[in-house]
């Protein structure tokens, strides 16, 4: 069995970013366990723009923005395993993984970062009923298969969902000469970033059909076709509203899921709100010394505010390692010592889901998304009747995170911290 000070689960920029940030705050031996071929996660296959403007300053591809970390990594002399499937996680912060070069390992860390990143939603997640013919594929399988692999997967394409991604690709697609007929959007909003419906589909004049779905997809050994249909207010198919669409590739882009399996199998404490581990305002789990971080954690927006988060949890894993920090073991009466965050009016689930009474920091930054659109909106965060902080903002999209940064010392009295939204909602 190795033993590892601190292992980080994911080399991904979550990954790549903890780690660096660790080592910088004085945690020498570090290991990251990477599954692909080469470091960078996802981003290896963003080649359009929008990266790093509030991490780095600069306007950058997803290839790009990997590759300042991978350089920081490598400079440091920071050790990673590619290739590496961890099969297993412990509750004694025992890891068991498999490469091709080592075989089956087993890894006993002092400290543990989870930055497993995030999956796509499948055409079996979304129930769609119909023919299984070729053609219908996730917007992130499309991306890699255009971008890294140089195949076309289709030359008519229909998109499910307004998922950052899948808008993403819609603009590739028509830049490489192929027809986007429709997006098919459930809500009666974008789920992506307004930035992305603006240049992605606005400005290619792709049509959008919101409080829709796809009813049924026609084709024997490919796609030939879908019928898109209107929902009422419960999201069910209003009959008599279906209508067809010509097309031969389907892309799924209908939402994110972290990739928590390792973490629920390690007995972690789960939030049913983001699907990831609930953490305290330290990004430390329900178990000491594992922390959590970036979209395995709870599904972001920007990379920039993934990495971003995932350099706090490595600080903070340092800070465990070399004894500077309390951590969830020296919690002696959750009731007493820890402040639980609540989801009012219109907030989705939030992170962190609890405060410790006693915490060193000076002010704790809170994310969440709205549930849906609002105008000349406030946000409010709210122990009992006193108001603890406010925030305005011209608008509010669930595309968004909303991210509020409270001074620690409005909040060790509190009972509990509520945040709701007040405002005009879309």
């Amino acid at each position: 069995m190795k033993e590892v000070n601190l292992v980080v689960i994911g080399g991904g920029a979550a990954g790549m970013a903890a780690a660096v940030s660790a080592r910088r705050s004085g945690v020498q031996d570090i290991l990251i366990l990477e599954r692909n071929p080469s470091l960078g996660g996802v981003l290896q296959q963003c080649i359009h723009n929008g990266f790093g403007l509030h991490r780095f300053g600069d306007d950058l591809t997803g290839v790009e923005f990997a590759a300042r970390y991978a350089d920081m990594v490598k400079e440091m002399g920071i050790p990673y395993l590619l290739n590496t499937f961890v099969i297993a996680l412990n509750p004694d912060k025992t890891i068991t993984a498999v490469n091709p070069e080592e075989g089956l390992m087993e890894i006993k860390a002092g400290s543990i970062v989870l930055a497993m990143g995030c999956r796509e939603r499948s055409r079996n997640a979304l129930l769609i009923p119909g023919a299984r013919g070729a053609g219908i594929m996730t917007a992130g399988t499309a991306q890699r298969y255009l971008n890294l692999d140089g195949y076309l997967p289709g030359k008519k394409i229909v998109i499910v969902g307004s998922g950052d991604i899948g808008l993403i690709m819609a603009r590739q697609f028509v830049l490489e000469g192929c027809e986007v007929a429709a997006v098919v959007e459930i809500m009666p909003w974008s789920g992506g970033l307004p930035r992305n419906m603006k240049q992605c589909i606005e400005d290619f004049g792709i049509p959008v059909y919101y409080n829709s779905i796809i009813s049924e997809i026609r084709g024997k050994e490919r796609v030939s076709s879908v019928l898109v249909g209107r929902v009422d207010e419960h999201r069910r198919l209003i009959p008599g509203t279906e209508f067809e669409i010509a097309c031969d590739t389907l892309l799924i882009s209908a939402g994110l899921i972290p990739e928590n399996e390792l973490t629920d199998q390690a007995g972690i404490t789960m939030s049913g709100a983001t699907k990831g581990a609930e953490v305290s305002e330290n990004l430390e789990t329900s178990i000491s010394g594992v922390f959590s971080c970036g979209n395995v954690l709870h599904v972001h927006d920007l990379v920039d505010f993934v990495s971003e988060e995932a350099e706090e949890a490595g600080r903070n894993a340092a800070a465990y390692l070399l004894g500077q920090a309390p951590s969830a073991k020296d919690l002696t009466s959750p009731a007493d010592d820890r402040i639980p965050t609540v989801s009012g009016d219109g907030v989705g689930g939030i992170v962190p889901q609890y405060v410790c009474r006693g915490t060193s920091k000076k002010e704790v930054t809170f994310m969440f998304r709205p549930r849906s659109r609002w105008r000349d909106a406030v946000i409010r965060a709210f122990s009992g009747s006193d108001e603890l902080f406010s925030k305005k903002a011209v608008a509010l999209t669930p595309g968004e995170m909303c991210r509020l940064t409270i001074p620690a010392e409005k909040l060790r009295a509190a009972s509990e911290i509520r945040f709701s939204i007040e405002g005009t909602a879309v």
